[in-house]
């Protein structure tokens, strides 16, 4: 029985890999974070698999549903309605990519991008409540708005979700501002202007990481099992973090804060 915890809204609450080879993603995040990864037998899950962390829900696998989609990993917000979030969403200059779907007994479902074009899902839970580990070691730990006019994208999460702001430096030979999202006063996730020397083709996007307990080791981990390094390891004013692209290509994130 899953055990019953009431959704925060307007917060990040789940996280799920939409792959083009969603067998070869499973194995991959098995071996990196321990994973124990079980796919629902019933076909209207479509092969989508829960991953667990000592028998507890921590993120979803699935195979693409579009064939035109990129892998890539969603970060899901907590909605107490998907079907009103949506019409804000596009009355706030979002877009629907998903329209509004129940999760048969689980919940219901959509996903938006925001005027960057950042894609971010909608998650209103009945049976399912979201992850049941977030925070602690190979679980969700945060997620970042990387977008190409993320002045367009502030205004339409505040219109959305209510998220207030912390604006601080960059940090060392950075440009910019790096953005706290706020929610009931606490960070909830963060976002900045997309770096120059990202490529043109590259649209705006969310970065899923990970919490992990030594960012090198498992960096190079990852790398062994066949993911790239897009961003070795490196320190930031919180702590020290990196970021790799899947054997699939979806890009994600390690992340140990300091204590």
């Amino acid at each position: 029985m899953a055990e019953a915890k009431t959704a925060v809204a307007n917060k990040p609450i789940w996280v799920d890999l939409s792959s083009s080879d969603a067998a070869g993603a499973r194995d991959f995040y098995s071996k990196l974070f321990g994973w124990k990864i079980e796919v629902n037998p019933d076909p209207q899950y479509g092969g989508y698999a829960m991953a667990k962390l000592g028998g507890k829900d921590v993120a979803g696998i699935g195979p693409k549903q579009m064939a035109e989609a990129p892998s890539a990993w969603t970060v899901y917000i907590s909605s107490p309605n998907v079907a009103d979030g949506v019409k804000k969403a596009e009355a706030a200059g979002g877009k629907v990519i998903v329209a509004p779907m129940e999760v048969g007994p689980q919940g219901a479902m959509a996903i938006i991008a925001d005027p960057s074009g950042a894609a971010v899902g909608l998650w209103q839970s009945k049976q399912m409540g979201g992850a049941q580990v977030m925070g602690e070691a190979n679980s969700y730990g945060w997620a970042e708005l990387n977008s190409r006019g993320v002045d367009k994208a502030k205004p339409f999460y505040k219109k959305l979700f209510g998220w207030g702001e912390k604006k601080s430096p960059m940090g060392q030979g950075q440009q910019g501002e790096y953005t706290e999202f706020l929610a009931g006063g606490e960070s909830i996730a963060g976002g900045m202007e997309m770096n120059s020397m990202v490529p043109a083709e590259v649209p705006s996007y969310w970065l899923v990481y990970f919490n992990v307990p030594d960012v090198d080791a498992t960096t190079k981990k990852a790398v062994q099992l066949g993911a790239k390094e897009l961003l070795e390891p490196q320190e930031f004013p919180g702590g020290r973090f990196s970021i790799l692209s899947d054997p699939q290509g979806a890009s994600f994130g390690l992340l140990k804060m300091q204590s």
